[in-house]
């Protein structure tokens, strides 16, 4: 991953372009058999902590929907280094990698209430045209709030 050199005032991945963390408590129905988080469900918090991220600035996936925008998740991939547990606090760490483009990719780090990594993650979506089914550019809106936002922290 190479920081983007066009427009210098934009922060990296390496001095967190764009970042947000949300805290989640784990329930029984997260968990299998033996207590430990299903591993299907870290997709779920990957979501929850990208969903609140553009919250954060401003940005809802109501409005992009409202837009005829959609993100469908092209890439998922998972890291695990240890099990969450039943009743763990996790702390769900979201950062946006670059701009987007017709793509938007984030990095997540989960923790639990001993600040130890549990599991890192990224996923990369794209930008759909919802009425057409086609990949499109990241609206000039959405760039504009991340660049605000960048630029105000």
């Amino acid at each position: 991953m190479r920081p983007i050199t066009r427009r210098p005032w934009i922060k990296t991945k390496y001095i967190n372009m764009l970042s947000h963390q949300v805290s989640y408590r784990v329930c029984y129905a997260d968990t299998d058999q033996m207590g430990y988080v299903y591993y299907g469900n870290y997709a779920r918090f990957y979501e929850i902590a990208r969903v609140e991220t553009l919250r954060n600035i401003g940005i809802s996936y109501k409005v992009l929907e409202e837009a005829g925008i959609g993100l469908p998740v092209y890439e998922n991939y998972s890291k695990y280094h240890a099990p969450a547990l039943y009743d763990d606090l996790l702390r769900i760490e979201c950062r946006l990698l670059k701009m987007p483009s017709v793509r938007i990719e984030f990095e997540y780090m989960i923790y639990n209430q001993s600040d130890e990594l549990l599991h890192e993650g990224r996923t990369t979506l794209v930008f759909m045209d919802l009425a057409k089914r086609k990949v499109v550019k990241a609206p000039e809106w959405l760039i504009s709030a991340i660049l605000k936002q960048s630029k105000d922290d």
